[in-house]
Order: structure tokens, then sequence, then C-alpha cells
């Protein structure tokens, strides 16, 4: 399974009101692993997990979150990905640390998958309230927001290739996601999005 981390963002989703401590035992690597198998089971093959992290919270080698990666502000988490039934997102704040928020979101993948055992739904209609919004996975809060997720989405690829400003970094992943190129439709569209912040910011 693919992980795909961006910035959270402004949290459009319901506040948890009184957060809560989880006191689920198993640990990161776990909930990892539960949440790629789920997604998979829904024939998902990348997941874009936003929270609301700093940069230097990720592992160099596949730029996953580390285990004690701290919260900034907000310990909510989206989860988004296309799968077998659309495009499907689900957000928690529910929990005061953002990993047992994934961890939950994995757990209700699992039961959701858990109401096909008895025959009693035959058209995936338990997904149907989680379908994301066609336009995209989801939307940027700032243009920094947009300028921060593009460099991480070309810190493993750019190498010797000179991305140090925006425009130069927009150039790059045109060039990797543009459909004629055999891209990513989401990758694309969520790159249109960032150009037409960075635009109105000025800095394209």
């Amino acid at each position: 399974m693919r992980f795909q981390i961006e910035p959270l963002g402004a949290w459009t989703d319901p506040e948890t009101p009184d957060r809560t401590r989880a006191f689920f035992r198993a640990g990161w690597a776990h909930t990892v692993e539960l949440l790629s198998r789920e997604v998979g089971w829904l024939g998902a093959d990348l997941v874009v997990m936003q929270a609301d992290v700093a940069e230097d919270a990720r592992r160099r080698r596949d730029g996953m979150l580390l285990a004690n990666a701290c919260v900034r502000q907000h310990p909510g988490v989206v989860i988004s990905f296309s799968s077998d039934h659309g495009p499907l997102r689900y957000a928690t704040d529910q929990f005061t640390a953002w990993q047992d928020n994934v961890r939950g979101i994995a757990l209700s993948l699992a039961a959701l998958r858990a109401v096909d055992r008895y025959g009693v739904t035959r058209r995936a209609e338990q997904y149907v309230g989680f379908r994301a919004l066609p336009a995209a996975v989801a939307e940027f809060g700032t243009a920094d927001d947009a300028a921060r997720w593009m460099r991480e989405q070309a810190r493993p690829h750019a190498k010797d290739a000179d991305t140090s400003t925006p425009r130069q970094l927009y150039r790059f992943l045109a060039r990797r996601w543009h459909p004629d190129a055999g891209g990513a439709g989401a990758e694309w569209e969520r790159l249109d999005q960032a150009r037409r912040l960075l635009e109105e910011a000025h800095l394209l």
C-alpha cells in the first residue's frame, strides 16, 4: 500500500467538543498494517492521509509519518482513497492523539466490511455516506499549504532537479503528472488546485 501524507489544512468536519484519550493497545506499525489491509480489501492502492504534523515528522525512506510525530494544533485526521465503490473519505477528531484517530478509522473500515458477512448488504450500501466529493480529495487551506504539499510530493523524485521555487516545483510535478504522460487523475487535479492558489497569491 502506498501512502501520501498531506497537510491537514482547515478542519471542515464536525468538531468533537470533548476529545478523549483512547486506550488502544496496538502500536503504530499494527495500525498501519490494519489500515493497509482494510483499504486493500476495498481495491485501493494509494491512501491520502491528512494530519496536522510538522514536515520533518516523516520517515525518509518512504515519507510515512513517524510513530512519535507530534500534532501542531489539531489532532484530527482525514483519510481518502479511490475504491471499488468510488472515492471514499473518512475523518475523525474523536481522540486527543492523531495516531488513535487513524486507528479509529481503520477499525471503522473493518466494522463496515463485517456488515457484508451475513448478506444483509449486497451493493456496498454501507459506504454510500462516506463517498468523497468528486472534485478532489481535499482542499488546501492556504497557498503555503499548497506549496508545502508540492515540496513533499517532489522531494522523493526531484534528486538533481532544481525545485527551489514554487514555479519550478509546479513545472516539475506537472511534467510527472500530466495526463498525456500517464499521470494519475487525482494527483493532476490536486496540482491544479495548488496552481490556482499560488497564482492568486502571486507566487507563480
